[in-house]
Order: structure tokens, then sequence, then C-alpha cells
């Protein structure tokens, strides 16, 4: 009985240290995240204006900018619909450095793969299934003829 009353508390002791690791692991992951504030498209132009944008990373699926200042903060910024090139273009000439994120490799891949929808396979079946009821629709009227 002593024994497993120790193996019990080893186990809880290495609970205790795993956990305990885990939550240090987590306080450091939060301590290097970036935090993002929203900001409006006026005070990001004010910004702009005033060369304080130090760098900036467009996404084009969310129509965002992650904004770096030059005194350290991050803001998250979003532009007009179909605006990317001239954003990035007025960016640079700013003299802002620009990153627009790219689709990954796999997204890439996915979407390579991905079968063509075929709509005339859709129709085709249709009319063949069509054509089976009103073959056995006739067929049934012709039996029920035929008795009389």
């Amino acid at each position: 009985m002593l024994r497993s009353t120790k193996a019990l508390a080893g186990q809880v002791l290495a609970l205790l240290l795993a956990a305990s690791l885990a939550l240090s692991g987590l306080a450091l992951a939060a301590e290097g995240a970036v935090v993002y504030t929203h900001e409006s498209e006026a005070e990001f132009a004010k910004q702009l204006a005033a060369k304080q944008v130090k760098s900036v990373e467009i996404n084009k699926r969310l129509r965002t900018m992650r904004v770096t200042l030059a005194d350290g903060r991050h803001v998250l910024a979003r532009y007009p619909k179909k605006q990317e090139p001239q954003t990035a273009a007025r960016l640079r000439a700013h003299g802002v450095a620009v990153t627009v994120l790219a689709k990954s490799a796999a997204e890439k891949e996915a979407k390579a793969k991905k079968p063509a929808h075929h709509k005339i396979r859709y129709i085709v079946g249709g009319v063949v299934v069509a054509v089976i009821v009103i073959v056995v629709a006739v067929l049934a009227v012709n039996r029920r003829r035929r008795r009389d």
C-alpha cells in the first residue's frame, strides 16, 4: 500500500511539473506575440503623410494591412476592394517597405488539383432519370390496357 502511494505522488508531481512547463511556455509565447490595434483609413492616411509608417504587410485575401509604425506600435488597417496594387504603389512612393502575402504552396497545389465541376453530368443524369420514369409509366399504362 505504501508503494502505490509513492507511485501516485510521483505521478502527481510529474503532472504538476509538466503543467507548469506548459504554462511557462504559453507565457513566453504571449510575451513575444504582436498585438495589432484597429485603425481607420483616415488615421492611416495621416500617419502615412507624416512619414510615421515603417513597414506594411498586405494580406490580399482579407484586404488588410499589418502596419509597423516608426515608434514600434503595430496597427491593422483595411484598404478598399480591388485597390491592392494602387495601395502598394502609394506606400512604395512614400518609401515604405511593402510585403504582399502570397498564397502558400499548399493552397496553390490544392486549387490546381481541384476537380472541375461539370454541369453536363447532372443534366444528362436528370434526363436519363426522366426517360426511365416515362418508360415505366408507359409500360404500366400498356399493361393495364391489355388486362381490360
